[in-house]
């Protein structure tokens, strides 16, 4: 049971280097370092010599090779898909013992089958050359695989007591903390949105939007979500009030999450968890400074990678909270 959950915890800190790798990934211009897939310019690595490059350029003269994109690119493919392989070796061992630790292992399936799912949106958001509704599903996904692979970890955690998990107003919880769960959510998609559209910099003021309060936002071609397939969308392809529409809805977002995660720190500390409320109000301001910061900034990628990170650290809070059942006898 011991080696198990030292998987799971493993799995969890691999999740999240694959998300923080691909926002990386993503910021730095990087997603289409290698314009194939699994392989990069049909190399097992990337292309490195004078003749490697040379073949390479030939054979993508639209795609030229940039070492430093491709080797960015590449690496996040390779912890990737070890994450994988440690997904299928969890899903195995919770089959083996599926008697013991009953729905442990439909837990670990369902986890299998998402990472599978993933490594298809990874490949089409190459072959689809960043269409903009693949690489917000894929960074969706990987935040859903991050999640899953919490809970799992929790649910592998011993306990002691009669190993239900329960805490002090666990039950009148649930449903906020649900609802913020799917806020939080819906907010990281207008997020992956908001990158996948080359729109954070639409706005380079805060808290206006250089120098409007509301500056004309064409919501319905910045939400429009079906675009042209064979389309090079690296550097985005909307105008400007497209992608201030899309900026715009960002930001009204976090000030929505941001007033109901308040309202859960609150509601924590009302029934004893002052300490859960605190950790959860600290990861919001960590979130919301981060934000801010983006803008003022003009994009920093450290900063910009950060706050991803710090949506999948909100993530992973919500979800201790909703700390589920134990499987254990």
């Amino acid at each position: 049971m011991k080696s198990l959950r030292i998987l799971a915890w493993g799995s969890v800190g691999l999740a999240l280097t694959v998300v923080v790798l691909g926002a990386w990934v993503r910021l730095s211009h990087a997603g289409l370092g290698c314009p194939d897939w699994p392989g990069c310019y049909g190399e097992i690595t990337w292309p490195d010599t004078s003749e490697e490059i040379t073949v390479a350029n030939e054979a993508y003269p639209d795609r030229p090779v940039s070492i430093p994109k491709a080797w960015k690119e590449m690496l996040h493919r390779y912890v990737a898909g070890s994450l994988m392989l440690l997904v299928y070796a969890i899903a195995f061992l919770t089959y083996r013992r599926r008697q013991e630790l009953p729905g442990a292992f439909p837990l670990a399936l369902g986890i299998a089958a998402l990472i599978t799912l993933q490594a298809a949106f990874g490949m089409w958001t190459v072959t689809l050359k960043l269409l903009p509704l693949v690489v917000t599903a894929h960074l969706l996904g990987g935040m859903a695989t991050f999640s899953l692979l919490v809970w799992q970890a929790l649910r592998l955690k011993p306990t002691a007591g009669d190993g239900t998990g329960s805490r002090p107003g666990a039950a009148s919880l649930r449903g906020p903390l649900i609802a913020g769960l799917v806020l939080l959510v819906g907010q990281i998609a207008l997020g992956g949105w908001t990158s996948s559209n080359y729109a954070a910099l639409a706005c380079t003021e805060f808290p206006t939007c250089n120098g409007e309060w509301w500056p004309e936002p064409d919501f319905a071609e910045g939400f429009t979500l079906a675009r042209e397939i064979g389309v090079d969308y690296e550097g985005g392809v909307l105008d400007y009030s497209a992608r201030v529409a899309i900026h715009t809805a960002h930001r009204i977002g976090a000030v929505v999450v941001t007033a109901w995660m308040l309202l859960l720190c609150f509601l924590l500390a009302t029934r004893g968890r002052v300490s859960a409320g605190m950790v959860l109000g600290s990861a919001l301001l960590l979130q919301v400074a981060l934000g801010v910061a983006n803008v003022l900034g003009s994009l920093p990628l450290p900063v910009a990678v950060a706050h991803n990170g710090g949506a999948a650290l909100l993530l992973a809070v919500l979800v201790v909270l909703l700390r589920p059942p134990i499987m254990r006898r």
